[in-house]
């Protein structure tokens, strides 16, 4: 069962944030190609492997300061590589502009790639960039909501019915044996936290960004449930076509020694990274805001195994994801994990730069 809330203005606790939030604003950003500011000046260089396209779910946000500094730091360019990014609304927008044609790289969240698996799409992907889970569940501590069992019955907010919200809160559900009607549904649109301070819901689904916004803006005191905490999987991950990956695997290996190496900055030097994004993301005007995201980025793109190389996946999460993806009906037939992911560029052995 699921209800919208009409949008409000004005409150404090409307700043954007995660997959459907940034879908509005900016509107200028649609699905034309486009790059950030500085990209043209790389694009001049025609490098030996040529442009490389990535789709985004994003537009040009903090968060994607490691992509955001290529104009000052130059990753891609050190490889051949002309970057250009292409913005989105979501990680279903990403993997659309993968399969029209328009990106050759999609930077998407595990749900749309499965969904895409299931229609019959010829799918790989290559890199795990945000291995750690960054979704949750927020409730005020008035409600006494301690763990997901409690969420029976509860108004909670999502997104979208369409959002990583709403999947990763059915997905959390799921793990103690709650289904979506065990819940009542809350579409809250782009102000997340400010139902959840107005009492319209009992607690709100958002993503460890989203919740550093609203306590940044006053949330008070509450009571977090990380989806990790359930189950860990992949926030996002690199895709491509499995015909790219044959035809041209110099050109993907390259992109992912320079996202690596452009992640392995960041989290070197967090300080210049959130400097940077003042000058290149759309929502970088507040540096000690751009620090604590780039903060939580640089723990997301934490390997689960300690040993592992940058952008490895965890397998068996990803799996119990695609499976409870199928359990959920979101995906209508099974998916083995293993067939669909490719591991080549990250062996442990493999240096991070």
């Amino acid at each position: 069962m699921s209800e919208s809330i009409p949008p409000t203005t004005a409150n404090p606790l409307t700043a954007p944030t995660r997959r459907a939030c940034l879908a509005a604003g900016l509107g200028l950003l649609g699905s034309t190609l486009t790059a950030w500011p500085g990209a043209a000046a790389l694009a001049s260089d025609a490098p030996p492997l040529g442009k490389l396209r990535l789709a985004g779910w994003s537009k040009p946000i903090t968060e994607i300061t490691n992509l955001l500094a290529e104009p000052k730091k130059g990753f891609f360019q050190a490889e051949g590589l002309a970057l250009h990014y292409l913005p989105g609304a979501g990680g279903g927008d990403a993997t659309r502009n993968l399969l029209s044609g328009q990106a050759d790289v999609a930077f998407t969240d595990p749900g749309s790639f499965f969904m895409a698996l299931d229609k019959g799409e010829d799918l790989i992907a290559i890199y795990d960039i945000y291995p750690q889970n960054v979704f949750n569940v927020v409730a005020l501590k008035s409600a006494g909501i301690r763990g997901p069992a409690d969420l029976k019955g509860k108004k909670i907010g999502v997104y979208s019915l369409a959002s990583g919200t709403r999947q990763n809160l059915l997905v959390m559900l799921h793990q103690v044996g709650l289904k979506e009607s065990d819940v009542q549904i809350v579409v809250t649109g782009l102000l997340n936290f400010a139902p959840l301070m107005q009492g319209q819901v009992d607690a709100t689904a958002a993503t460890d960004t989203g919740l550093a916004v609203g306590q940044r803006k006053g949330l008070g005191e509450v009571d977090v449930l990380p989806v990790s905490d359930y189950l860990n999987m992949s926030s996002d991950l690199f895709v491509v076509r499995r015909s790219l990956l044959q035809e041209q695997p110099a050109l993907l290996q390259a992109f992912v020694r320079a996202y690596r190496a452009s992640m392995v900055w960041m989290m070197a030097n967090p300080e210049e990274a959130a400097d940077l994004a003042m000058q290149y993301a759309i929502d970088g005007t507040q540096r000690e805001a751009n620090a604590q995201v780039i903060a939580l980025r640089n723990a997301a793109s934490q390997p689960v195994a300690a040993a592992a190389a940058l952008g490895s996946f965890d397998l068996e999460a990803l799996q119990k994801g695609a499976d409870a993806y199928h359990a959920l009906g979101f995906i209508q037939r099974p998916i083995t994990v293993n067939t669909v992911v490719d591991t080549r560029w990250l062996a442990p052995s493999q240096p991070a730069q």
